[in-house]
């Protein structure tokens, strides 16, 4: 398993800019192969599906294709891949779609680790149910998500368990499939928010036990597009609301309006990128994916503890959070300096990263980072390179006392 990091890049347009970027947690930049996916959809001419015409039948091609592509990716059904245009929108979509079971005498369990996307709609779903939320805490300052708490939190009056398969902002991995049993044992259901985990690691949605997998295809490079992923069966018996016009068959009825078709093209040719990224991975794409994403994995790694050694050397930076297994994902902050004052200083030296929250609402709250401006995020992805993290680290190392 190894990644030819210099042919990888090549293949990126907007890594020629002279910039090293170091903002993929927030979503990554798109290779030249998905460019000509998305505008060879427009030559070619595209129309709305289930149509008479050949440019009815391309689309209605792009779409099974692009299901095909996601099921791949996460190891599920392509008959329960869902689109739609974020993650955060089709979550807030299952939430309501979910909540119309549940009353006063139920539960759903959140977690303070995850990104609000997977909090907020849940919440506000079982407000408006009048069901009770219970709160998965993280241990301080570690930024762990410790599964052992679940024995306690989940019930027989349980109904939903949302948890993160990693930290967007601390990189956190917590014991899902642990978690998820829990649920499971008492008939909840899991919905896993994939969203950062996707890009780092191969991933097996069936083995982690997630009911619902999201993740939104331009944190690994493909356009943004949000998806989440459940068994045809699951979904079959779930009603959202819908027009009464529209499909009723599964996985359409989740999908409002008219699905942005090159785009999704475009979701395909991003998976179809990651199944390469080792050359020397074979089989059918599912195994390609696998193979190529456990390269990308061990190379990422190999740099962040470069990054992880460089940044602790340095007396005026402080690391956020120490989870003992964590995606390439570092949060610091620079004594002497606002976070959003490091981001523009590195800015200026052709360095992005960000700054802030990054929505881990309850997470900064937890760590008590949340109203002094959070802290600085800086992540790697499969085109990053050696040369990308020592030039922040050097950038850092300009905002030590004493240096003008």
């Amino acid at each position: 398993m190894s990644l030819d990091i210099s042919r990888i890049r090549a293949l990126y347009p907007a890594l020629s800019d002279g910039y090293a970027w170091l903002d993929a947690a927030a979503g990554t930049q798109v290779p030249q192969p998905v460019i000509d996916a998305v505008s060879g959809a427009y030559v070619r001419g595209i129309g709305n599906t289930h149509g008479a015409f050949p440019a009815s039948a391309r689309s209605d091609q792009i779409v099974s294709e692009a299901r095909q592509a996601v099921a791949d990716l996460v190891g599920g059904d392509p008959g329960g891949v869902v689109f739609g245009p974020n993650m955060t929108t089709l979550t807030y979509r299952f939430a309501y779609a979910l909540a119309k079971g549940w009353g006063p005498d139920d539960e759903i369990v959140v977690s303070q680790l995850d990104h609000d996307a997977n909090v907020r709609p849940w919440v506000q779903a079982a407000a408006q149910a009048g069901a009770r939320v219970r709160w998965a805490s993280v241990e301080v300052p570690n930024g762990e998500l410790p599964a052992d708490q679940y024995d306690e939190l989940v019930n027989e009056r349980t109904r939903l368990v949302a948890v993160t398969a990693a930290s967007n902002v601390l990189g956190t991995r917590p014991d899902v499939r642990r978690i998820t049993d829990r649920a499971h044992a008492v008939g909840a259901l899991a919905y896993v928010d994939g969203v950062h985990a996707t890009p780092h690691t191969p991933i097996d949605m069936v083995e982690l036990g997630a009911d619902f997998y999201a993740t939104s295809a331009y944190k690994w490079s493909g356009p943004h597009i949000g998806t989440v992923v459940a068994r045809p069966e699951l979904l079959e018996r779930l009603s959202p609301d819908k027009l009464a016009s529209s499909p009723d068959e599964v996985p359409d009825r989740f999908e409002t309006g008219t699905a942005p078709f090159a785009d999704l093209a475009g979701v395909a040719a991003a998976v179809d990128h990651l199944a390469g990224l080792d050359p020397d991975a074979t089989g059918d794409r599912r195994r390609r994916l696998l193979t190529s994403m456990a390269a990308v994995e061990a190379h990422e790694q190999a740099e962040f503890a470069h990054l992880l050694k460089g940044l602790s050397s340095l007396p005026h930076v402080n690391l956020v959070g120490s989870p003992a297994r964590r995606t390439a994902t570092a949060y610091f902050t620079v004594a002497g300096h606002t976070p959003r004052q490091v981001a523009e200083h590195l800015a200026a030296r052709k360095v992005n990263v960000w700054d802030g929250h990054c929505y881990a609402w309850e997470l900064t709250r937890a760590l008590g980072i949340r109203d002094s401006g959070s802290a600085v995020r800086a992540g790697l992805v499969h085109y990053n390179d050696r040369s990308d993290v020592d030039r922040l680290l050097d950038g850092i190392e300009e905002l030590s006392p004493g240096r003008s």
